[in-house]
C-alpha cells in the first residue's frame, strides 16, 4: 500500500507509523528522517538542506520534494511506503501526484488521525524531560514521575522543553490548520481520506487504522479518552 499519514502534532503519527509500517510489510518516510540522513551523508540535496537551516530558513519546497522522490524510488518502497510529514501543504502533495502518475502509481489511502486541540496541547505541554538523559520522558497525567520533578531512572531534574509551553504548542497548531490541513480536502475530492480518532491506547488506534486503511474512501471516527 501507498499511504500518506496527516494529523496535528501531538496525534502520535511517528509511533503509529512505525506500528503501521511494520503491520504492512512498507517502509516509514519520515521527512525527519530524510533530512537527517541526506545532511549526515552529505549529499547534495542535504547540503542545500543544511544551507536553508542554518540560515535559518524554511528549506524549499523543491529540495524536500527531490528527498522524498529519492527514498521512494530506493528498492525496499518497490511495493509500497508510509510516508509520514510529507506532503506538508497542497503544493506537495501536487508535486507527489505528479511523480507517482509519472511512474503509473497512485496513492491508496490517506489516514488522517483526529484529536481534539486540547487533547494535543494537554499531551504535548505534560511531557517533562529529564536533563541528564533526554530519553527520559514522563507526562504529568499519562505517565509522572514517582516524585514531582524528578527522574524516576537516574534522579535528574525534569523540565518542560521551550517548544513544549501551550503557547508554541497553540502556535503549531495553527501552523498546521492554516498549511497541512488543507490537504485533506485535497485528499478528499479524491476519495482517499479515512480519518480515524487517535484517542485510546496505541495498539487500540492501530487496530482502528488497519481496520480503517481495508475501506479507504470511508470516513471512520471511533475511540473515546482511555490513556
Amino acid at each position: 500500500m501507498r499511504i500518506v499519514l496527516v494529523g496535528p502534532p501531538g496525534a502520535g503519527k511517528g509511533t503509529q507509523a512505525a506500528y503501521l509500517a511494520r503491520n504492512l510489510s512498507i517502509p516509514h518516510i519520515s521527512t525527519g528522517d530524510l533530512f537527517r540522513a541526506n545532511i549526515s551523508q552529505g549529499t547534495a540535496l542535504g547540503v542545500q538542506a543544511k544551507a536553508y537551516m542554518d540560515a535559518g530558513e524554511l528549506v524549499p519546497d523543491e529540495v524536500t520534494i527531490a528527498m522524498a522522490k529519492d527514498r521512494m524510488e530506493q528498492p525496499d518502497a518497490e511495493h509500497g511506503f508510509l510516508l509520514d510529514g510529507f506532503p506538508r501543504n497542497v503544493s506537495q502533495a501536487e508535486a507527489l501526484d505528479a511523480m507517482l502518475k509519472s511512474e503509473g502509481m497512485t496513492l491508496d489511502a490517506v489516514l488522517d488521525l483526529e484529536v481534539p486541540e486540547d487533547e494535543v496541547v494537554k499531551r504535548i505541554a505534560g511531557r517533562r524531560i529529564c536533563r541528564n538523559d533526554s530519553s527520559h520522558v514522563f507526562h504529568v497525567t499519562y505517565s509522572a514521575p514517582k516524585t514531582e520533578g524528578v527522574c524516576d531512572t537516574c534522579g535528574g531534574e525534569l523540565y518542560q522543553r521551550d517548544d513544549d509551553s501551550e503557547l508554541t504548542v497553540r502556535k503549531r497548531l495553527e501552523v498546521y490548520h492554516t498549511q497541512t490541513e488543507p490537504i485533506i480536502d485535497y485528499y478528499r475530492a479524491q476519495n482517499l481520506v479515512v480519518t480515524i480518532s487517535a484517542l485510546g491506547r496505541v495498539t487500540e488506534v492501530t487496530q482502528r487504522a488497519m481496520e480503517a486503511l481495508k475501506q479507504p474512501g470511508e470516513s471512520v471516527v471511533d475511540g473515546d479518552d482511555k490513556d
